[in-house]
């Protein structure tokens, strides 16, 4: 049979064919999805109106169809014997009369095809169209439900105006099912606080230039690492992961941390490995290699594996507080915000200062507020007090 290009309504007139989904000599059955077609109004995806065998593609994507327009022709996955056997069982005057009546009443190409095909007397049919023409929408009620073409639709509007649709699929759509498991199995609470790094921009500033000379490009990023391991040995239970099924919480003895890396496809955590036992210039340089690999989608999956804390730094673009989703099945995640100066009192005395934004987010299954604050404390005490670091810097 010829599968032609509906009349979907609203005034369609034609479209653009956007995706093949079959090809010639491809077997297919009713209902498949066939081909997407794109008008002015929706993207419409159009199905296989019987079970058969793509015998000719007529029109290529890209190409522009009006409707009517042949698009496929399907044919029987049946013999020719069947065929003739079955049109010889049909009464052969009734139809014939109903076709010849039905000319007489007006209607338009694809209403009078679809009458054809699904028996129709075109004379019993109120039309709602121009001088009471028969449309394909007056023949629906005419035809079995369970025969009725299934044309998907996919509006480009809705009630306030016109819309963009974009598939959700690749990183974007791993972080959103990541990111969705992450809330439906930790009780997500957030402890904020801010340490003044004034010393540390000093001394990050002396090191810089260093470090550069040994093509590494140094962050407050390798700092914070640093000094979350540290707090993490003294904290236990935010290195950790929670055994749902044994109903355990599992404390690890390593110290892997997740690094957040924002690329034009969405959010990847490679991991920097024994994080404990590199000084802060391996740090810095291997967190340098794995964000450049994020970027140019060159990751290993064994390097975004075997996490056991995540550091988000959302100040590289300019924020200062966050409520982050934990990295499931880790227990907890610290948002970095943005360095900025801040007028302090310390010591009875006012002073301007460098502060440094923090925001963990834990899982309170796991944990309470206490334990968190304290990881949080110890993390700017380090940060407070570089100078513990130091001997770790190379």
């Amino acid at each position: 049979m010829e599968f032609r290009f509906p009349d979907i309504g609203e005034g369609v007139i034609e479209g653009e064919i956007v995706t093949w989904h079959v090809r010639e000599g491809d077997s297919v059955v009713k209902d498949q999805p066939l081909v997407d077609v794109e008008t002015d109004k929706a993207v419409v995806q159009l199905p296989a109106p019987e079970t058969g065998t793509v015998t000719k593609i007529y029109v290529r994507e890209g190409q522009t169809v009006h409707v009517g327009d042949v698009l496929v022709t399907i044919g029987s996955s049946q013999t020719t014997a069947p065929q003739i056997t079955e049109a010889n069982e049909r009464e052969p005057v009734k139809p014939s009369l109903r076709k010849t009546e039905s000319r007489r009443v007006r209607a338009t190409p694809v209403a009078r095809r679809l009458a054809d095909e699904y028996g129709i007397d075109l004379t019993t049919v109120h039309g709602s169209g121009p001088e009471s023409a028969v449309t394909p929408t007056d023949l629906e009620p005419h035809i079995p439900r369970a025969e009725r073409p299934h044309v998907a639709i996919t509006k480009k509007y809705d009630f306030w105006g016109h819309v963009e649709r974009v598939p959700l699929r690749g990183v974007r759509k791993a972080t959103a099912q990541k990111m969705a498991l992450a809330v439906q199995h930790a009780a997500h609470v957030v402890h904020m606080d801010e340490a003044d790094v004034t010393e540390l921009v000093r001394i990050r500033a002396i090191e810089k230039s260093a470090a550069q000379e040994k093509g590494v490009h140094l962050t407050y990023l390798p700092f914070i690492v640093k000094a979350c391991v540290e707090a993490l040995k003294e904290h236990p239970y935010l290195n950790a992961t929670l055994d749902e099924e044994r109903s355990e919480i599992v404390l690890k003895k390593y110290y892997n941390i997740g690094i957040a890396v924002d690329v034009d496809e969405g959010l990847v955590v490679p991991v920097v490995k024994a994080a404990d036992q590199k000084s802060i210039l391996e740090i810095a340089k291997e967190i340098q290699v794995l964000s450049e690999k994020a970027r140019q989608r060159t990751l290993d999956i064994a390097d975004m594996k075997g996490g056991t804390f995540t550091i988000t730094n959302i100040g590289s673009i300019g924020g200062l507080f966050a409520t982050p989703i934990i990295n499931y099945p880790e227990v907890a995640i610290l948002a970095v915000g943005r360095i900025h100066d801040k007028i302090l009192i310390k010591n009875e005395k006012v002073q301007r200062a460098s502060v440094l934004p923090l925001s963990l987010a834990f899982d309170h299954r796991v944990l309470d507020g206490a334990e968190a604050a304290r990881l949080v404390a110890a993390v700017i005490n380090s940060l407070e007090n570089p100078g513990n670091l130091l001997h770790d810097l190379r």
